[in-house]
């Protein structure tokens, strides 16, 4: 039997039923972020995302992605709480702007939050600021050095002991990605064993950080839908470099093979 579950989809439902993502990303040097972070939430099981981001942003991803709802960041903001989880960080750069997103979303949000990419650059230059309670990070090594101000050969000798660093510094659940991902809270630990090189690919990490809001999104306590959500991630990673190799799987082929990796689950529970 196997550890993992996906979360009940009942049948007598509607697209509320599974929760609605607000995603803050993308820039104009990161347009594929917002797809790959707004797509991983649809395809892990969310009924509704709506991304958040400017209007060239906006303009390009919604050709790509008719499933999505589009809204200004001022929108955004203004209505965050209508929604079931906050995504912010993919791609969003380090401007100005994006630093007072970041603080903004931080002092307003009462919903769980997942942070990615640039948002936890931003973070780590927010010296005393406090998390919101059910906040999930997802640093890789060297998002994890700016945050705790160590080196990235001192995280990597130890990762277990940084994962459970970060969790006491910012009161969270944290995704230390690596070959062997951490997962951890104050009180549960998770070090996946799966996944390979296909993985060290640009946007993998955007995809991850979109499967993780869309399953919180169904109601999965934070620990749980960081813990599949990664498992996810790199079984179908490892399914899509049987077919192409570890040399030439993209960040679009692992959202290709999640529907195979969440039917092996599925198969599991039967």
């Amino acid at each position: 039997m196997s550890e993992f579950r996906m979360p009940f989809r009942p049948q007598n439902s509607n697209k509320g039923t599974f929760g609605k993502v607000l995603n803050f990303a993308g820039s104009k040097n990161y347009i594929g972020a917002a797809y790959l972070s707004s797509l991983g939430i649809l395809k892990s099981g969310a009924g509704y995302v709506a991304l958040s981001s400017d209007k060239e942003i906006i303009k390009s991803v919604s050709i790509l992605l008719p499933e999505a709802v589009y809204l200004s960041r001022y929108d955004g903001l203004k209505n965050i709480d209508k929604y079931t989880v906050c995504l912010i960080g993919c791609g969003i750069g380090k401007s100005f702007s994006a630093k007072s997103l970041v603080k903004k979303v931080i002092e307003k949000v009462n919903i769980p939050i997942v942070i990615d990419a640039d948002g936890l650059n931003i973070l780590s230059t927010l010296h005393g600021t406090k998390l919101p309670q059910n906040t999930i990070i997802t640093p890789h090594l060297m998002e994890a050095s700016r945050l705790l101000g160590i080196s990235v050969d001192e995280i990597a000798k130890d990762t277990q002991g940084a994962a459970r660093e970060l969790v006491e510094k910012y009161n969270c659940t944290v995704v230390l990605k690596s070959h062997r991902t951490v997962v951890c809270d104050k009180d549960n630990l998770y070090i996946n064993q799966h996944g390979n090189s296909a993985l060290s690919k640009a946007g993998t990490g955007d995809v991850l950080a979109g499967i993780i809001s869309g399953l919180t999104a169904q109601k999965m306590n934070l620990f749980e839908s960081a813990k599949l959500g990664v498992y996810l991630h790199s079984i179908a990673g490892e399914l899509a470099s049987k077919e192409l190799s570890e040399y030439s799987v993209l960040a679009t082929d692992i959202l290709k093979y999640l529907s195979t990796a969440i039917k092996e689950i599925e198969i599991e529970r039967s």
